[in-house]
């Protein structure tokens, strides 16, 4: 126990020496607030924008959560999908290339235009950036099945839905949460990088029309207070994600319990 509190001591240290060796460069060199505000200055501006952050904080989720749920239904689905036959994989994967390499920033203004709900806007736009990690690695899952089990199976005459339930979906999980994580991060910047293309204000905007806002108005200790928002958001998602995947995974996949291993040596 020590040993492990010993090791998780270094990074925060680092964490707060970064935040003071950047204080004192603003106060000591009297850099601008409008250029660069202090740590110090950036929590007082998120305590007192906290009325108006925390709304806009919880709109960005809501549309992050909503994007990333459907890319984790459909993404699978869509690999299920193209495990079934070679001639849909061929039709059907360079279409979710096509949008994956397609940037959103090109793809968002057509939404907002042919998608009269601004909401279902974002989330569509979310959505296309977070569905392609979740499609690619569950294909990727169901394709690196075991082919002994496989063989196995078909000699004791399973039908495709008995290989697909206690073999191939067995074996795309891990894959499937793997991309799941990915997607989290992605979902959020699809969600930000829409609502600063949208540009809609009001009591539903989100954070990044608040970092619009607060650029126009040089009200920059706001803005690095959203930024901050968005950072720990991004960081608690991931962990979230990285927690399911080993509360899922650890009583049977190598991966989560050599880590579990590990923990507990250490």
């Amino acid at each position: 126990m020590k040993r492990t509190l010993t090791n998780a001591l270094p990074p925060a240290l680092v964490v707060l020496l970064t935040l003071a060796a950047w204080e004192a460069v603003v106060r000591l060199r009297h850099v601008p607030e409008y250029l660069l505000p202090g740590p110090l200055r950036i929590a007082a501006a998120l305590r007192d924008d906290w009325p108006a952050l925390y709304p806009s904080l919880l709109q960005t989720l809501a549309v992050t959560g909503e994007a990333l749920l459907a890319a984790a239904v459909l993404g699978a689905g869509l690999a299920v999908l193209l495990m079934q036959a070679k001639w849909i994989e061929r039709s059907l994967f360079p279409f979710a290339v096509i949008l994956q390499v397609t940037p959103l920033v090109a793809i968002a203004p057509l939404l907002l235009i042919w998608v009269k709900d601004v909401r279902l806007a974002l989330v569509l736009c979310a959505f296309l950036v977070a569905f392609f990690p979740v499609a690619a690695n569950t294909a990727l899952g169901l394709q690196s099945a075991d082919h002994h089990l496989l063989d196995l199976m078909r000699l004791y005459g399973a039908s495709r839905w008995q290989v697909l339930r206690f073999v191939r979906l067995p074996s795309a999980l891990p894959y499937f949460l793997g991309g799941l994580r990915i997607s989290g991060g992605l979902a959020l910047i699809g969600a930000v990088v829409a609502e600063f293309v949208a540009g809609t204000g009001g009591a539903a905007s989100g954070l990044a029309y608040r970092i619009l806002e607060a650029g126009y108005t040089l009200a920059i200790p706001r803005m690095f207070a959203a930024l901050v928002l968005l950072a720990g958001s991004g960081v608690l998602l991931y962990a979230l994600l990285s927690g399911l995947s080993y509360l899922v995974l650890r009583r049977w996949h190598e991966s989560a319990v050599r880590r579990e291993g590990v923990l507990s040596s250490g």
